[in-house]
């Protein structure tokens, strides 16, 4: 009796009914962050894809790099390749990915051809951080990631131009719920163990940390003098931080806690971003917290409509 109602409870975690309105959420913020991403770097992508040493750092050593630890990770130097071979030049090839990106990007906005252009978008942005890694950093990784639960879910969203125009088959609500559970538990880890690692040193416990990250260049977006006077919150902000990222997996499961950790999470977001100018990784944070958490406040909805109610009381009561 006790292995059925353990068996029952997992398979009501792993598996509970979820609307896809999550999906929603996680297409529009990507479509949004790809086509961000491609139009802050319009004036530089050649210069710093570039390979044969045309680049500011040619991508050739970048996939040298990746062709003794990882060969098998996509990079545009596989594109460039297949692009010699139709008389096409790198930067004619180059920019056509990023022709290619933004229309995904906006594909991906207004959902439309939902599962190629998440695909697509996925694999051209893997290829262009991987190919230029000495610049990218954790918003170029978890923008990865986000199109990664993207392009495996289960696809068109209701909200999505495909659904509308072409009625597809609805997915099964067990599934759409098993993806958004491993996307929470994943943003879960990501928080936790980064705030271990930041309560690990000194820095964010004195301000130090915040101080060099606010002063260095290019992020010295607030004037020196500011810091000066208001230095005395540093320390409590590093605190804050410390401890809002490590007890994130405990509050943002609580039902009370939830929504005020939500808020808390995304304001730290937007401070960042405002802060240092950091305004695609304060995006990207922002859109996979409001995906893994946020649908409920923002659609002001349960995550079941009420036939998928009677349907899951149907299946409790005859397995009962």
């Amino acid at each position: 009796m006790r292995v059925e109602t353990l068996r029952r409870r997992l398979l009501q975690f792993w598996f509970q009914r979820q609307s896809d309105n999550w999906i929603s959420v996680l297409r529009v913020g990507l479509g949004l962050q790809v086509i961000f991403f491609t139009l802050a770097l319009r004036k530089d992508w050649i210069y710093l894809l570039a390979g044969n040493g045309n680049g500011l750092i040619s991508r050739d050593l970048t996939e040298a790099v990746f062709d003794v630890g990882a060969p098998a990770v996509p990079r545009l130097g596989w594109l460039v390749g297949i692009g010699s071979h139709f008389g096409l030049s790198e930067q004619t090839l180059l920019v056509v990915v990023w022709v290619v990106l933004l229309v995904v990007g906006f594909a991906l906005l207004g959902g439309i051809f939902c599962r190629t252009a998440a695909i697509t978008s996925w694999f051209l942005h893997l290829c262009v951080v991987k190919s230029a890694d000495f610049f990218s950093y954790g918003v170029d990784n978890l923008t990865t990631i986000g199109l990664f639960y993207l392009m495996i879910c289960p696809l068109p969203d209701r909200y999505s131009l495909d659904q509308r125009l072409r009625n597809p088959s609805n997915p099964d609500t067990r599934v759409v719920g098993f993806h958004r559970r491993i996307l929470q538990i994943h943003l879960c880890l990501i928080y936790f163990f980064g705030g271990i690692a930041k309560c690990a040193g000194i820095g964010w416990w004195n301000g130090t940390s915040i101080w060099r990250a606010l002063t260095l260049p290019p992020f010295n977006f607030v004037d020196a003098e500011m810091l000066r006077r208001w230095s005395f919150m540093l320390p409590i902000a590093g605190v804050l931080i410390c401890l809002l990222e490590t007890a994130y997996p405990f509050l943002i499961w609580n039902r009370r806690t939830q929504a005020s950790c939500l808020i808390c999470v995304c304001a730290m977001h937007v401070m960042i971003g405002l802060t240092m100018g950091m305004y695609l990784f304060a995006l990207i944070m922002i859109i996979l917290n409001l995906t893994a958490f946020g649908p409920g406040f923002i659609f002001h909805q349960t995550e079941l409509n009420r036939s998928e109610r009677t349907e899951t009381a149907m299946t409790d009561s005859s397995s009962g």
